[in-house]
């Protein structure tokens, strides 16, 4: 059974920092690509961030460029996402994904979520 277990959410000031981690089991890890997304309270979801196979590929939506970091641990079997400068629209629920392909913007397999408010 793939499991997909986010943890690392919370409160934060803006300008803060949060690192979010993504704990896989029931999969062969390094055979997909990681992916972060996010859900607004009264939004849909959006993509936020992806990392290839092996960690050497990265890309992430224009609103995070340059203040998240996602990163992975492949024999941990951790995805991470490393949010700096925080800012009150990054409040959302933050969901992991793991999928076969790097390009898209879908996922396969997801977690359950984790909550990230950022106040002011």
């Amino acid at each position: 059974q793939v499991q997909l277990v986010e943890s690392g959410g919370g409160l934060a000031q803006a300008g803060g920092s949060l690192r979010l981690s993504c704990a896989a089991s029931g999969l062969t890890f390094n055979v997909y690509n990681g992916k972060w997304f996010r859900q607004a309270p009264g939004k849909e979801r959006e993509f936020v961030a992806a990392i290839s196979l092996s960690g050497s590929r990265t890309r992430y939506a224009e609103a995070v460029k340059g203040r998240f970091t996602i990163f992975r641990d492949n024999a941990k079997k951790i995805v991470y996402l490393g949010m700096n400068s925080l800012k009150l629209d990054d409040t959302a629920v933050y969901y992991c994904a793991a999928d076969p392909n790097y390009f898209n913007n879908f996922g396969s397999y997801w977690g359950q979520g984790t909550q990230v408010t950022v106040s002011s």
